[in-house]
């Protein structure tokens, strides 16, 4: 286990990237409940600040504080599901290697070492090689390609790691570097375009309900296997590492719990109301084999979160499925003006 310096939140001033989106949202909620107030968290805006150019994150740095801050926890990043990752693989690389990349360095070199602070880089799972064994182990990072379909993004998350670890050796900058699982809950993108599976499929459900469809269309085959993790439980995760760790060594964030995707869309239609028993689920289900899978299983072992920060996950997954429906039904309005 490695050593760790506890992290003061009395005395943080934090920027928070990517603080105005999904996960960004309940990682501020987090914030506040460990005393940190609003005074003293940053949210750079896209529209202020295009974290992809140097310039703009050297202008973030001055900004923020008069420059006196000493966390910065980065969870931009240009993102979606397997259709959005086929269609720009050349971009998701580049966006969120640049990011990464200007984030860090500049971080560097705007004294955030001086000060005590830390940077904490959110990775992901499309990190992980196509046929790591399961559950995914943090040491097997390195023991191959990630599936295809989302190599470039995954790389890119993995570089940014490597940057972190290389950064610790050569100058003793403090990082923390976390794998948060397959997010989903309230304030998600509900964006069929861009989506993940989960919102993708609850919105699906919900708007074939009020058109009255009798067959829902899904990409694949149902046979491979996700974890799924509340974005609460990672916003705790995120926010425990980033107080109990000062070294990059990645950490996975989930629940240790598979589900295949046939599973979760018979699950999903049926708490939604799309239907209402079994019988329903095989005639009303179509299934378009022509459209990929994606990576065939994934299941992290939390071993390490555990053991390393003391965290696990607390909302249990169709408690965090059934919340996920009730807000996109009560919020569907704000969903559709963020898509």
């Amino acid at each position: 286990m490695p050593e760790y310096a506890s992290f003061d939140w009395s005395t943080a001033r934090v920027i928070v990237t990517g603080g105005a989106g999904f996960l960004g949202r309940h990682v501020i909620a987090g914030l506040n409940a460990r005393g940190v107030s609003s005074d003293r968290i940053f949210v750079p805006r896209w529209k202020d600040y295009d974290l992809t150019e140097r310039d703009a994150v050297v202008r973030l740095y001055d900004d923020a504080f008069d420059g006196k801050w000493n966390m910065v926890v980065h969870l931009a990043a240009e993102v979606g599901g397997i259709g959005a990752n086929l269609k720009n693989p050349g971009r998701y690389f580049y966006a969120n290697m640049a990011m990464a990349l200007h984030l860090i360095e500049q971080a560097r070199v705007h004294g955030m070492i001086d000060r005590g602070g830390r940077f904490v880089q959110t990775g992901t799972i499309c990190a992980y090689p196509n046929h790591t064994p399961v559950p995914f182990k943090e040491d097997d990072l390195w023991n191959g390609y990630p599936e295809v379909t989302n190599a470039p993004y995954g790389v890119a998350k993995k570089a940014a790691w490597q940057m972190l670890d290389a950064y610790k050796l050569q100058y003793a900058m403090e990082g923390v570097y976390v794998l948060p699982v397959n997010l989903y809950g309230p304030w998600d993108n509900f964006n069929l375009h861009s989506s993940h599976v989960i919102p993708a499929l609850i919105r699906k459900c919900v708007e074939a309900i009020d058109r009255g469809d009798e067959t829902l269309p899904v990409w694949g085959t149902g046979v491979a296997s996700r974890e799924f993790l509340f974005v609460e439980d990672a916003a705790e995760g995120i926010l425990t590492a980033a107080e109990r760790m000062s070294e990059p060594t990645p950490i996975n964030l989930g629940t240790n719990m598979e589900i295949t995707i046939k599973d979760l869309v018979h699950l999903i239609a049926k708490l939604t109301g799309f239907c209402e028993n079994d019988a329903e689920l095989e005639s009303k289900i179509r299934w378009d084999s022509t459209k990929p899978d994606g990576q065939p299983r994934r299941c992290l072992d939390v071993t390490r979160a555990k053991r390393f920060i003391g965290w696990e996950a607390r909302v249990g997954f169709e408690e965090g499925l059934r919340r996920t429906i009730a807000w996109f039904r009560e919020h569907r309005g704000d969903a559709e003006a963020r898509m």
